[in-house]
Formats: C-alpha cells, sequence, structure tokens
C-alpha cells in the first residue's frame, strides 16, 4: 500500500521517540506495548515494483527499508477497525533507492510503501524451512 511521506515521517518520529531510544512502543491510550512484532512478512510483488523503480544495475538499485511503528491514524488506514491492536506495532515502510558513490538516492518523494503481514496478529502458519 502506497503511504505518503508525511504518512511516512509520522510513523517514522513516532518509533524515534520510543523503541529507537530503547523505551517501551506505546498503544492506543498512552500504554505500553507488551507483544512487539516478530516478524514481517513482505510479498515478492511489493518488492518486484519497487525494484523496477530503482536502478537495473544490482549492485546499484535496490529497496531501502525504514524501521517504524503504527500511529493510531496508520494502524486504522492499514488496518480499518483494528487500530487498537496495530498502534505501537512495528512496521517497515518501504522505497526504492539507488546506491552511488557509496550514497544513497531514495526514489520518488512520495514512493513510500507499507505492505506486509506482521505477527503478532497473523502468525499462523508459522514460517517454516520447508
Amino acid at each position: 500500500m502506497k503511504i505518503s511521506k508525511a504518512d511516512f515521517e509520522s510513523m517514522k518520529a513516532k518509533y524515534d521517540k520510543e523503541v529507537k531510544k530503547g523505551k517501551p512502543a506505546k498503544g492506543k491510550k498512552g500504554k505500553d506495548k507488551d507483544n512487539q512484532t516478530s516478524w514481517i512478512f513482505v510479498d515478492r510483488g511489493t518488492l518486484e515494483g519497487l525494484l523496477a523503480k530503482a536502478d537495473d544495475n544490482p549492485t546499484v538499485g535496490g529497496v531501502q527499508f525504514y524501521f517504524t511503528e503504527f500511529t493510531e491514524e496508520m494502524a486504522e488506514k492499514v488496518y480499518p477497525g483494528q487500530a487498537v491492536a496495530y498502534t505501537g506495532q512495528m512496521a517497515l515502510v518501504m522505497r526504492s533507492a539507488n546506491l552511488k558513490e557509496n550514497k544513497l538516492i531514495g526514489g520518488e518523494e512520495d514512493e513510500y510503501e507499507i505492505g506486509g503481514m506482521l505477527c503478532p496478529y497473523i502468525c499462523e502458519p508459522e514460517p517454516t524451512d520447508s
């Protein structure tokens, strides 16, 4: 799901204020989040879509992943009716990027994507090696 730069920045700010500083994430009503994300699955279509916007050279083009946290507003947009559960959960926001002269150059300004399945709350079945 594409998200705006403003949505990305609000999610990143929440993460930076809480989890990045070693503090507990805060859920709805400021309550500590005590069941944080175990894993995030991102489907191939999302990744390929982002890679298609990056440089074709496999040592230059790629995907930039940002650690973020669901704000109440973004939780409601992504998981309508389930914002209480997802507010404060870790999330990955992605965008296409290119590495040139050891500097990351992001894709288009508002080309941020959020997606995937989060555990919790979608943990069954557990990923396997087979």
